[in-house]
């Protein structure tokens, strides 16, 4: 288990770092205030200096991971609880964050709206079509899905049947039977498209 705590470190350390929003030096200090240590106490609880915690708190200098391993122990956390309410303190997300897969032959485009979505309970995405065009046929599978078409008209295609939805209308479907989305209308349209659970 030693082992595989390290690992685990290894991977969200390097996603963290790669997204620029990992704040260890913070996280660290809001832990040891809400534990009531001082600097000193919880230097002295891990076997380091005052003098490291601090630069440690100010983003100044950063652990090992035998050392970080042992300043999570002394909080009462480890890897897995403090590296998940690191990604669960993001709520917003911008372009810069989004995913896009153009399909030429199908005409359409899928923007990712929600990074990694695929560990989460639902996953939503932006789907542009253009005239004539449509989505990949989806095979059957568990859960269901919601739509929300914000330009144009869309047609849902369930199994064999058809269903039309307009710019503010909405859809709702079980994923028991082949589906997908068309345009066949001579605009563009757009809906937003949630899965859950994810599919995409």
């Amino acid at each position: 288990m030693y082992n595989h705590a390290r690992c685990s470190l290894v991977t969200v350390n390097h996603r963290f770092k790669e997204s620029k929003i990992m704040e260890i030096g913070s996280k660290i200090k809001n832990l040891r205030l809400m534990m009531g240590l001082t600097q000193e106490e919880l230097g002295d609880r891990c076997e380091l200096s005052k003098g490291f915690i601090s630069l440690l708190e100010s983003d100044k200098t950063s652990p090992s991971m035998a050392t970080l391993e042992d300043i999570l122990n002394a909080l009462g956390t480890d890897f897995a609880h403090f590296f998940a309410a690191e990604s669960n303190d993001r709520i917003v997300y911008g372009k810069e964050d989004y995913s896009v897969k153009e399909d030429a032959e199908l005409k359409n485009e899928i923007c990712w709206l929600i990074p990694n979505a695929q560990k989460n309970e639902m996953e939503p995405i932006l789907v542009t079509i253009e005239p004539g065009g449509s989505t990949y046929p989806d095979n059957p599978h568990e859960g269901e899905e919601f739509g929300y078409v914000i330009e144009g008209v869309i047609t849902v295609v369930v199994d064999k049947k058809r269903y039309q939805a307009k710019k503010g209308e909405s859809f709702y479907l079980p994923c028991d039977k082949p589906h997908y989305l068309e345009n066949k209308s001579g605009k563009t349209a757009k809906a937003i498209w949630i899965s859950s659970p994810p599919s995409f």
